[in-house]
């Protein structure tokens, strides 16, 4: 069900301290741990001694030493070292490749020697002055997929998000999908509208009237292995709409790493990114805190959907045209899954 051989996000750079952490991505259980010079490395989290986690041990001179009998291990999976102990001859465990980036760490849960740093995505505004970050982490107990169908298709937010950013237009207004190789794009535009609660108070902070009419846009774009973005803003009716001077709108990318841990759990990181007022730490608190809450409805929804569907597995669901999103971002998902599938075996 998991693309392996590709880049998911495991966790935040700050979440890696100078103890080791724990994290399952895409069924494999991984210690991550900071080696010499603050390089980041990760392996199977099972020491081959009495099978303990690794994770529950500490970091010491750049090795992972497990906490149940000392065994030292290297950033490379081989045993270094155990007190009193003749380990060398220890059969290594698994190492995953991974790589720091973007104030997140990312990791190749599949075979490591194909791991490809050139094939990692690339954000500019995460390092771009003019942009603000803040975002946050949910664990959820959904399919990955779900998740990916919640994001592509935003009609939801009439009804899970009523109180702020949801408004009956959104269902009035029809979305238009399309499929470019990998890349799923669903667009929706809405014209001479009231900005709902969270979008007036992204124009007041963008010194901007919250009682006028709006032009408003949401621009959802997927690409494997489960990332979504979401372009949405608002602007001044008149002004241009999506095309509208920064000084006309309040604009922003949602920003939604979604990292399977089980077949029916994830690791869901979110934030927005803005181009407005950068360097406002205290707008972006704001915003971190209003949208974690938005996106807690959200996963409230999500963990009642996969009980339901967990329950009943054998209902087909309906597929409507607002589910083009979702629809079409499952089918790349599944025509990679092949792919990598018929790879595995050939070299076998």
């Amino acid at each position: 069900m998991f693309l392996k051989n590709t880049w998911y996000v495991a966790c935040q750079s700050h979440e890696l301290t100078d103890k080791p952490l724990a994290r399952k991505v895409c069924g494999e259980s991984i210690a991550f741990f900071r080696g010499l010079e603050n390089k980041v490395a990760a392996v199977e989290d099972f020491c081959p001694h009495r099978g303990a986690p690794l994770s529950l041990g500490k970091v010491c001179d750049g090795k992972l030493v497990c906490g149940y009998h000392g065994l030292e291990m290297g950033c490379d999976g081989k045993t270094v070292a155990m007190p009193g102990q003749r380990v060398r001859g220890f059969a290594p465990i698994k190492r995953f490749a991974v790589v720091e980036r973007y104030g997140f760490i990312w990791v190749w849960p599949g075979n490591a020697d194909l791991a490809d740093e050139a094939a990692m995505p690339v954000f500019e505004w995460f390092e771009n002055p003019n942009w603000a970050y803040g975002g946050g982490l949910y664990h959820i107990a959904c399919d990955y997929r779900l998740m990916i169908d919640n994001l592509m298709d935003l009609t939801h937010e009439t009804y899970v998000h009523a109180t702020s950013i949801g408004q009956t237009e959104i269902d009035e207004t029809p979305s238009q999908t399309t499929v470019d190789g990998d890349k799923v794009v669903t667009r929706r535009f809405m014209e001479n509208i009231k900005a709902p609660p969270f979008w007036q108070m992204a124009l007041r902070a963008n010194d901007l009237p919250d009682d006028q009419l709006v032009d408003r846009w949401q621009i959802c774009r997927f690409t494997p292995p489960s990332h979504v973005l979401i372009e949405v803003g608002v602007a001044l009716a008149g002004k241009g709409g999506y095309e509208a001077a920064p000084e006309h709108k309040a604009y922003s990318v949602v920003v939604d790493f979604i990292t399977p841990e089980t077949e029916t759990s994830i690791h869901y990181f979110w934030g927005m990114v803005r181009q407005f007022k950068p360097h406002d730490a205290a707008l972006t608190d704001q915003i971190r805190q209003g949208q974690g809450g938005i996106f807690s409805e959200d996963l409230g929804m999500l963990e009642q959907q996969q009980k339901n569907l967990t329950a009943h597995p054998e209902r087909a669901l309906l597929m409507l045209n607002i589910d083009a999103g979702g629809v079409q971002s499952r089918r790349v998902i599944d025509r990679l899954l092949a792919l990598e599938a018929a790879t595995l075996k050939a070299a076998a």
